[in-house]
């Protein structure tokens, strides 16, 4: 037993070794650009199959299959590069949870890009020379290219920490990380500042998929899984933190391969499975230490200060054009099933449409008024749909009341996890709730007698009398309107002006008595139930349920409608949300390689609109109407 757990705590060191060169890349990217990569594990999976190429063709020798990685990462550099001059450069401007949004697109991009190139299947590269075999360690036999990946780490830390500590790009990157304005005011090039870290971030990132070619295959699932385990780590360690990255890495590292050493438990009889922990391990590390400790093992305390934004022009209600143009839609959408025979498939993608705009404009409600940014919006989503087949399921309540006591659980899980958000802002906040959603994940996951497991809850249809699309069509149009109405409605209430009045400045709302962490979690409770409902009318569109309602995956799209409509618009999340579910929809039945083209979209979208389409089309009127020498109408602009 304690031979096996010494092993298995040696493999974590290895593990660790790819988690650090990974995690301190995203970790440099950001504390010196401020943008959260979303493509970093693009990065990762494309080292991965560029050393997979080069190795498989001149690894043979020892000279040749160290070279072919250092040539696969030094690739991998020159696209992180090229990114940030052609992509990234031209939006640095734009708000920054943009940058996620494009990042988000160009992950879509190069996936399909490798899909293109390489192929479906998984692809196993050849074994390092003179380190294929393995030593016998405690009777337990210890691959050799482990032990080689052990000393890498440590060495790549001791260069970055030269580099950083002891060169003049470190001192111009520290700089950049503690002040980048005061930086372009001494007349630094920040343009090529960027761009260098950019090429180190890239090259670290490649570097580490490469030297995974002996011990894993080459597949298109290893971006998102990678992304997600970087941020942890990076968030764990502390944002910008290089030593705190190494820390992070050993410590989540060592806790799996504690869990995957010890195995079962027996506690008073019950016996619990320590490996299966492993799915969710990095991220009850890091929600954990981000209660305790928001700013990281070794970040700074100033990291997580809430800052003062500039306040934001008051909303008002929408005037009498905005409520005629908002009637014409609605006359729309009631008569749209009139053309079913035509286009048969239409009404089940305004299904899709109208649950998507109900989960945007929930997530909405919370980050553009409430400027509480979540990666984990899913969680609230997953929860309400298997709210409503445990309804139905279990307690085996009519279709019509599952339905509409779905989104409780949403709410139960929002109590619980919000009380912690709320006390935390920015990254860290979207960081927090990304792990309480990977929790969530886990459990419904690995619950197979309740939740089905892997499997899901099948069999979710509605009653006799919504069984057509039509008539659920109806239904769905019917809470998708009411539920962006009462959202809209409560911005309008004390709650909506406590909202925004903490948003933009934290220390003025409190001085004046609004209780912000209060305000925040009812805001935040209110936006889950919201979002439960769209995964209650999820669960009966589709007719079954699986985690992946809860998937990382989910949250992004969810982020993406909000920020191409228009994140500081109150019509933004709707937009946004219409036009991405209809160009997913319509894209994929064009081509095999839609993800590439959706993310081509996404892109072009962010480039020309980086205020967002609703945004764009504000600023737009404005501009018209000042041309015409006359001044906008001040509530037309504020209601959208």
């Amino acid at each position: 037993m304690l031979s096996n757990l010494a092993v298995q705590l040696i493999n974590g060191l290895a593990d660790a070794c790819a988690m650090f060169l990974v995690a301190s890349g995203l970790s440099l990217i950001f504390g010196v650009t401020r943008i959260v990569n979303f493509a970093h594990g693009s990065f990762y999976m494309l080292g991965v199959y560029v050393a997979y190429s080069i190795a498989s063709r001149f690894g043979s020798t020892v000279a040749g299959f160290w070279l072919s990685m250092l040539a696969a990462a030094l690739v991998v550099a020159v696209l992180g590069a090229l990114v940030e001059m052609v992509v990234l450069r031209r939006i640095y401007q734009a708000p920054e949870l943009f940058h996620l949004l494009a990042t988000f697109a160009l992950v879509l991009i190069f996936r399909d890009a490798a899909l293109y190139i390489w192929g479906p299947e998984d692809l196993f590269g050849p074994r390092a020379p003179l380190l294929g075999g393995a030593v016998n360690l405690l009777g337990h036999a210890l691959p050799t290219y482990d032990i080689a990946l052990i000393v890498i780490g440590p060495v790549v830390l001791g260069i970055l920490w030269f580099g950083l500590t002891k060169t003049r790009w470190g001192t111009l990157v520290r700089a950049a990380t503690g002040d980048r304005e005061m930086l372009g005011a001494l007349g630094i090039n920040q343009a090529w500042l960027f761009t260098g870290v950019f090429f180190i971030g890239a090259f670290l990132a490649g570097l580490g998929g490469a030297l995974q070619v002996p011990r894993m295959s080459a597949n298109l699932s290893l971006d998102i899984d990678t992304i997600g385990n970087a941020f942890v780590v990076v968030v764990v360690g502390g944002m910008g933190s290089i030593p705190g990255a190494f820390v992070a890495a050993l410590l989540i590292a060592e806790i799996k391969a504690l869990c995957i050493g010890i195995g079962d438990v027996a506690i008073g009889g019950v016996v619990f499975s320590l490996s299966k922990f492993t799915l969710v391990a990095e991220f009850v590390v890091m929600a954990i230490v981000l209660v305790v400790r928001p700013w990281g093992l070794l970040g700074r305390a100033q990291a997580a200060v809430r800052t003062m934004a500039a306040a934001e022009t008051p909303l008002r209600p929408a005037d009498t054009r905005l409520k005629i143009f908002a009637g014409i839609v609605l006359a729309v959408l009631v008569l749209a099933p009139l053309l079913s025979g035509v286009f048969p498939y239409m009404p089940v993608l305004l299904v899709e449409i109208l649950i998507a705009v109900l989960f945007a404009t929930s997530l909405h409600f919370i980050m553009g008024p409430g400027g509480m940014h979540s990666f984990g919006h899913a969680a609230y989503f997953g929860l309400g749909a298997y709210g409503a087949a445990l309804f139905l399921k279990v307690l085996n309540l009519p279709m019509e009341a599952a339905l509409v006591l779905g989104p409780l659980l949403a709410g139960v899980g929002a109590i619980v996890f919000g009380w912690f958000c709320v006390r935390l802002s920015g990254v860290y906040l979207a960081m927090l709730t990304l792990a309480f959603a990977q929790i969530v994940w886990s459990i419904v996951f690995q619950w197979d007698a309740v939740t089905g497991g892997s499997n899901g809850i099948l069999n979710l249809w509605p009653s006799t009398w919504l069984s057509s699309t039509v008539a659920y069509y109806y239904v769905s149009l019917v809470f998708a309107v009411l539920g962006v109405w009462l959202l809209r409605r409560m911005l309008f209430s004390p709650l909506g002006y406590a909202m925004r009045a903490s948003r933009d400045s934290t220390l003025r709302a409190e001085a004046i008595g609004i209780d912000v962490k209060r305000v925040q979690w009812v805001a935040f409770i209110i936006a889950s139930l919201f979002c439960g409902l769209a995964g209650s009318l999820y669960a009966f569109s589709k007719g079954s349920i699986s985690p992946e309602v809860i998937s990382v995956g989910r949250s992004v799209d969810g982020l993406v409608m909000v920020l191409l409509g228009g994140l500081q618009t109150l019509t933004g999340p709707i937009v946004g949300a219409a036009v991405f579910t209809w160009l997913q929809d319509t894209v994929a039945r064009q081509t095999d390689y839609w993800e590439a083209l959706l993310g081509a979209a996404i892109l072009v979208l962010v480039i020309a609109f980086p205020q967002g389409i609703v945004g764009f089309v504000r600023d737009k009127f404005e501009s018209r109407k000042n041309s015409d020498g006359g001044v906008a109408s001040q509530p037309a602009k504020e209601a959208l």
